[in-house]
């Protein structure tokens, strides 16, 4: 037999928005003064109380294994956050802790996929959706939602896109690209579709704390019993904590899912780091005021880059509700001419963005929306005025 790879890993697609970041790296690393929109990572430095705990997990000697799923005290912490946070009633035994969020979801995809199966997946969507669903032998179908509708799906369309494959609905909110949030109203009436159905919801949750205005982020497996019985309800320490580096995870589900979450990652992974688990629970436990207060300073970018954004020429975007992301329709900047170069589709504009203006925004086409770009907020208002003030220039030389 031949040295050859796996259909399947050959089939998987590169994250665009770690290529634009490590391009974005790159040219700083030539000493260029570049702005980068890109990946989505909260600027702030992990609060001094969760570090100080992880010091202490070390000092103590907390280094040696733990179970699979996570240890007991972290599980505790995290039934009662779901209980305080997000009106879920969670037992230890339906907590799965993980190698961070995206190892949550493929978890899930791998616990309740079988070949074939097809996986609901709203559009404008995170990128990595529709790979982990492959990988996991599932089918990702796609419902495009348009500015019209704040990007969310309605309940009739999760209804007609669902046929006698359909296992799963992926459910956003607050949103990765869009910023949407769904309403309690919008979650009644998808809940419904879903139970109905009866089919699973994975309902990432990983930006909850960052949401503004009166918008409210909502838990949809709170609603009602029955819809609790039907939803996997992921999330992770990286965005509300500023604990992106510490890859810590954690899900509710129900317990024959959690089982098979669980015996999934014992076999893949072991636990999760066991510091990091230890600099979780006083995350979860301690003090919040440090989340807050990041919460704070991004609607404060939100409101700025909302305001200069809607005045651009050619741009176009609805003001975020949560997460830290603005996204833009920027299909009135294809066709253009910029400086003797036809902009042909927004990687094209991207690109030179990048080169000749050293700003690094996400396109979108795989986000399943091909004439927008992301700009991530989670930087500094400095940063983000000199970005803006970069992406002004270009558009005053398109053409």
């Amino acid at each position: 037999m031949s040295l050859t790879l796996s259909v399947k890993a050959t089939k998987v697609k590169p994250s665009s928005t770690l290529a634009i970041s490590a391009k974005a790296n790159e040219l700083k690393a030539q000493g260029l003064d570049v702005v980068s929109f890109g990946a989505g990572e909260p600027d702030f430095m992990t609060p001094e109380n969760i570090k100080d705990a992880a010091h202490n997990a070390i000092n103590n000697n907390y280094t040696k294994y733990t179970a699979a799923s996570g240890m007991p005290a972290l599980k505790q912490a995290v039934c009662d956050k779901f209980e305080r946070f997000n009106h879920l009633k969670y037992e230890p035994s339906q907590v799965v802790i993980s190698n961070g969020g995206k190892h949550t979801l493929m978890n899930a995809f791998q616990a309740i996929l079988n070949p074939g199966d097809e996986v609901i997946i709203p559009a404008p969507y995170w990128l990595s959706y529709p790979e982990m669903v492959k990988l996991a032998d599932g089918v990702p179908v796609f419902v495009r939602c348009d500015a019209s509708q704040q990007y969310k799906i309605t309940a009739k369309q999760l209804e007609d896109a669902c046929t006698d494959k359909t296992k799963a609905f992926v459910l956003t909110s607050p949103s990765n690209p869009t910023g949407m949030v769904y309403t309690k109203e919008e979650l009644e009436a998808i809940a419904e579709v879903i139970v109905r159905k009866d089919i699973y919801v994975i309902s990432d949750e990983i930006y909850e704390n960052l949401v503004y205005d009166d918008n409210k982020a909502i838990s949809i497996a709170s609603l009602n019993d029955e819809i609790y019985k039907h939803t996997i309800t992921c999330n992770g320490m990286a965005k509300g904590y500023s604990m992106t580096g510490w890859r810590i995870g954690y899900c509710g589900a129900p317990k024959d899912v959690a089982k098979a979450m669980s015996s999934v990652q014992s076999h893949q992974t072991s636990n999760p780091n066991t510091i990091a688990q230890h600099a979780s629970v006083e995350a979860l436990n301690g003090p919040q005021e440090s989340v807050e207060l990041m919460r704070q300073q991004f609607d404060k970018r939100r409101l700025v880059m909302y305001d200069r954004v809607s005045k651009m020429p050619y741009l176009s975007m609805l003001k975020p509700q949560g997460a830290f992301y603005a996204f833009i329709d920027c299909h009135e900047v294809i066709g253009k001419n910029h400086k003797g170069t036809v902009i042909n589709d927004i990687s094209d504009f991207a690109k030179i963005l990048i080169e000749e203006y050293l700003v690094a925004v996400i396109p979108c086409a795989d986000f399943g929306f091909a004439d927008h770009i992301r700009l991530s907020y989670a930087t500094s208002l400095e940063q983000i005025n000199k970005g803006l003030d970069r992406i002004e220039e270009c558009l005053s030389n398109l053409k």
